[in-house]
């Protein structure tokens, strides 16, 4: 059940007859859950939801109201369970009893059973909040991983909590305030942002693996899950077979659905094994010929430029995987004048500035899909777990003394006014967010400096650039109402692969060879030979022209605010330089000049569109 959750706890005064402004807070997740709305109500509570209907459409109503013993609870809940069938057992053998197929209906059940630690008997991608009228308490619970998205505030004696932060936003007592932190994340950090960090003055991320409980005695927030490293004792075979045997059950658990479903298929390693494993699972179960979606651009073949990122195109790959498995396959090509116009919903979609044309492109990919499904499987997060990306591989990464994607970060430092570079000293922040990243991670002792060096990678991976991902899947998916699985995100998959040693992940000298072992089975030879290659991007000229158009024109205008943080002179010169020759991969692998004009344009809109004041 993909949708949007948001409420409105007061324990000192009575809110029964605010429902205009829960209202308010409520449509902001409008595009999250086109399907149905609902709200709750009473003295000291305001809960809304709205839904995308996947399993059982017709008795999965939100908020959900349910008596256990002396006890009612009521939940509004956005997300799916991978283990629903396993967790009704147990839940039947305890004496619970259900009236529903819906997953919502297991959860307060489950929290009744275990309190706090129900969450740790949940396998799925979630954020849930349950209020208990009875104890007149608070409960709120997001997935290990954080595929689903969960902010609050702390504002008087209200705490405010939504999916999206534009719905806390629409609560009247909210200030729309960035202070220095806030503008460190977006001029230093971002897209990319600190774990628990709501970019907004006050307004924070429950982080991933996290739960938070509200009552009379204040707020507590606490881990349910953690890394654990430990010695990886599996010889290589049996590495292999039980890599294949998660892989195979996740898809197999995430291909459940009331709803049509297929998979993104770029013809890479990841999406290639997942459709391969979702086909055998439509041919065992005569469920017809699976429907395949890959993204493109107009001209792009025209203009495609091989770099140290991009080694080649995706097209001929996703025909070569679709003959393979025998799927109905939609390519879909997006139009460069599409992306243009997306950058700003985009950017509103996100909350905050983005990826720019990586995140337009998804939002324009994700509604041609709608039009043909509501649930698709993407291979999102493999590169993570197994080791694929460059910095896990190219030495001057490994040793990057910073977060190894934004290793040119000093490079946007000079366009910001002197003044504010002064006060917010940016790369100071950094390098503290960097150095208490690395004071998280789990270490295993006797490990050699290198071991050592790789698992900080994948812990900074995991923690640090895997959820700006996330983020960019969860928020351009659903602006379009399009549920998007990422099975390699399961948590079992992401325990038992962390403690296998660098070594085995990196078999045959090649990222991710692991893997490429486990679904060998299921690729043609060439597709399981093809180096990594990202999400793809437009290579037409024309993105650059436009975008360096506008950011010509806001440069002229004299009350664009975005000017109160960057130094106009600097951005006039930069733009009258020859910006097609440039190369500035300024962030992960496919930002660069175009997405940083992109994302100060989006800057500047958010500063209007938001109406944000800087403290």
């Amino acid at each position: 059940m993909m949708c949007g959750l948001t409420g409105w706890i007061n324990l000192e005064q009575d809110i029964s007859k605010q429902k205009g402004i829960l209202d308010a807070m409520n449509i902001q997740h409008e595009s999250r859950g086109p399907d149905a709305t609902g709200t709750w109500i009473s003295e000291h509570v305001a809960l809304g939801h709205r839904r995308l209907s996947i399993i059982d459409p017709e008795n999965g109503i939100q908020p959900m109201v349910k008596q256990r013993g002396e006890r009612k609870y009521v939940i509004v809940y956005n997300g799916e369970l991978y283990n629903t069938n396993e967790l009704r057992s147990t839940l039947l053998s305890k004496g619970f009893h259900f009236t529903t197929r819906c997953d919502t209906e297991l959860i307060p059940a489950a929290f009744s059973a275990w309190r706090e630690d129900a969450p740790k008997e949940l396998n799925g991608i979630f954020a849930f909040a349950i209020w208990d009228e009875t104890k007149e308490e608070l409960f709120i619970a997001r997935d290990r991983i954080g595929v689903k998205p969960l902010f609050y505030t702390v504002i008087g004696n209200s705490l405010l909590f939504a999916s999206e932060i534009k719905s806390i936003l629409a609560h009247p007592d909210v200030p729309r305030e960035i202070d220095e932190q806030g503008l460190n994340e977006l001029l230093a950090m971002g897209p990319a942002r600190t774990p628990g960090v709501g970019v907004f003055r006050n307004i924070h991320e429950l982080k991933a693996g996290h739960w938070l409980r509200f009552n009379r005695d204040g707020l507590k927030i606490r881990p349910y899950w953690e890394l654990v490293s430990d010695f990886h004792i599996d010889d290589t075979p049996t590495t292999i077979a039980k890599v294949r045997e998660l892989c195979q059950d996740t898809v197999g658990r995430q291909l459940v659905s009331d709803v049509p479903i297929g998979t993104m298929l770029s013809g890479g390693l990841d999406s290639s094994a997942l459709s391969a494993y979702a086909a055998k699972v439509f041919e065992t179960e005569n469920r017809g010929k699976l429907h395949t979606f890959s993204v493109d651009y107009v001209d792009n073949e025209k203009h495609f430029k091989q770099n140290e990122f991009q080694p080649n195109p995706d097209a001929p790959w996703v025909k070569v995987m679709a003959e393979h498995i025998g799927s109905e396959h939609h390519n879909v090509v997006l139009d460069n004048d599409q992306l243009y116009e997306t950058l700003m919903s985009a950017m509103r979609s996100r909350d905050l500035p983005g990826m720019a044309d990586i995140d337009a492109s998804l939002i324009l990919f994700s509604k041609k899909i709608k039009e043909d499904l509501t649930v698709v499987l993407s291979g999102e997060c493999a590169d993570e777990v197994f080791g694929g990306y460059p910095w896990f591989h190219r030495d001057e990464l490994v040793n990057a003394d910073t977060f190894p994607w934004a290793r040119l970060t000093h490079e946007r430092i000079p366009f910001l006014t002197s003044e504010l570079a002064e006060h917010i000293k940016p790369m100071e922040y950094v390098d503290n967010r960097y150095q208490e990243a690395l004071s998280e991670v789990p270490r295993l002792q006797e490990e050699s400096a290198k071991e050592a060096r790789i698992r900080e990678i994948f812990y900074l991976s995991l923690t640090r650039w895997m959820p700006t991902l996330l983020d960019r899947k969860d928020r351009m998916s659903m602006a379009a109402g399009l549920e998007v699985r990422v099975p390699f995100c399961d948590h079992r998959l992401v325990e038992y692969v962390w403690n296998v040693p660098w070594s085995m992940k990196f078999m045959g000298n090649r990222e991710k060879g692991l893997l490429r072992q486990a679904v060998s089975h299921l690729l043609p030879k060439e597709v399981m030979e093809r180096k990594k290659s990202p999400y793809p991007k437009t290579h037409h000229p024309g993105y650059l022209t436009f975008v360096t158009e506008r950011m010509q024109a806001l440069v002229e205008n004299k009350q664009a605010p975005v000017f109160q943080l960057l130094d106009r002179e600097k951005v006039k010169q930069f733009l009258r330089t020859d910006l097609r020759n440039q190369h500035l991969p300024w962030f992960g692998q496919l930002m660069n000049i175009p997405a940083l004009l992109a994302y100060w344009l989006q800057l500047n809109e958010w500063l209007v569109t938001y109406r944000v004041s800087i403290k």
